[in-house]
C-alpha cells in the first residue's frame, strides 16, 4: 500500500523556548512553498512545546510531546498528561522510547495504557520498540521487538491502530553513531508488519506506518528510506539543527 512517510524530530532534553522557537521558524521557512513527499513533526521538551506550537501554527509541521502520564489529571507532581500536552499545542506523543524504558523503567503494559489515554486526550501515539545490543547478540531481536509491539498496541481498536505509528529504534544505535544497516532495519520492519497482519489483518498492517530511528542522518537516510517497509524516521541529534533535519525530508536531491 502507498504509505505517506513521516519524518519526526525528537529534540529530547534540548532547546529552551527561545531556541526552540528559532529552530521551528527556520524549519517553517525551509519548507515553505515546497511540495513535500512526507509528513513532518517535531517533539520539543514540554516547557518548549507551547512556543514551538505557536511558531508552527498553519505550517503543516506537526508537534508532539515526548512522553505523558496515562492519568488525565491529579496529584502527580512533575508529570505531564495528554490533556495538558494537547492544550499546549501537541497533536502527537512519543511513547515507550528506549530512553524511557532503560532509564525510567517503563513497561510494555504502561505503554499500552498510555497509548489508549493518548487517544482519549486527542493525541496520536508514536509507539517505540527496540532491542539492546546484548539482546541482538543473543539472537533475541525479533522476540523482544515483536513482544514490545504486540503488548504496547493490545488495548487499541482498529480505528486507533490505523492512527498509530510504530517506531523501531535499536537501542544500540541511538546516539552512538552506529546505524542498523538497511537490511537489518528492513528485516525487523518486515517482521513487525507480518506481526500486525497476523494480529489485525492485511489491510491494517498495510496501512500502519513504521519508522526507523537510530543515528539517522543525511548521509544514510536515502538508503534507509528505500527499504519497502520503512515509512520514515524518528530522528534525534540530526533534528536539532535546521539544515540537517531539512535534509532528511523527501524529496531528496538526485544522488
Amino acid at each position: 500500500m502507498n504509505r505517506r512517510p513521516l519524518i519526526a524530530g525528537n529534540w529530547k532534553m534540548n532547546l529552551d523556548p527561545r531556541a526552540g522557537e528559532a529552530l521551528a521558524r527556520s524549519l517553517r521557512e525551509g519548507l515553505e512553498g515546497l511540495k513535500l513527499e512526507a509528513d513532518v513533526l517535531v517533539a520539543p521538551p514540554a516547557v518548549t512545546l507551547p512556543a514551538v506550537a505557536a511558531a508552527l501554527t498553519g505550517s503543516g509541521i506537526g508537534v508532539a510531546g515526548q512522553n505523558m502520564l496515562a492519568a488525565p489529571s491529579g496529584a502527580f507532581t512533575g508529570e505531564v498528561s495528554g490533556v495538558l500536552l494537547r492544550a499546549a499545542g501537541a497533536e502527537w506523543v512519543i511513547l515507550g522510547h528506549s530512553e524511557r524504558r532503560q532509564l525510567f523503567g517503563e513497561t510494555d503494559e504502561g505503554v499500552a495504557e498510555k497509548a489508549l489515554a493518548a487517544f482519549d486526550a486527542g493525541l496520536l501515539p508514536i509507539v517505540c520498540v527496540g532491542e539492546t545490543l546484548e539482546q541482538r547478540e543473543a539472537g533475541q531481536t525479533l522476540e523482544v521487538v515483536l513482544g514490545q509491539a504486540s503488548r504496547g498496541l493490545e488495548r487499541l481498536d482498529e480505528k486507533q491502530l490505523l492512527n498509530t505509528v510504530l517506531a523501531y529504534e535499536p537501542v544500540w544505535a541511538i546516539g552512538t553513531g552506529r546505524t542498523a544497516t538497511p537490511g537489518q532495519a528492513q528485516e525487523v520492519h518486515a517482521a513487525l508488519r507480518g506481526m500486525l497482519e497476523g494480529l489485525y489483518g492485511a489491510e491494517t498492517a498495510g496501512r500502519m506506518r513504521i519508522l526507523y530511528g537510530g543515528s539517522v542522518k543525511p548521509a544514510n537516510v536515502r538508503e534507509l528510506m528505500e527499504q519497502p517497509d520503512l515509512d520514515g524516521a524518528l530522528v534525534g541529534g540530526a533534528s536539532l539543527e535546521a539544515e540537517s533535519f531539512l535534509a532528511l525530508i523527501p524529496p531528496y536531491p538526485a544522488p
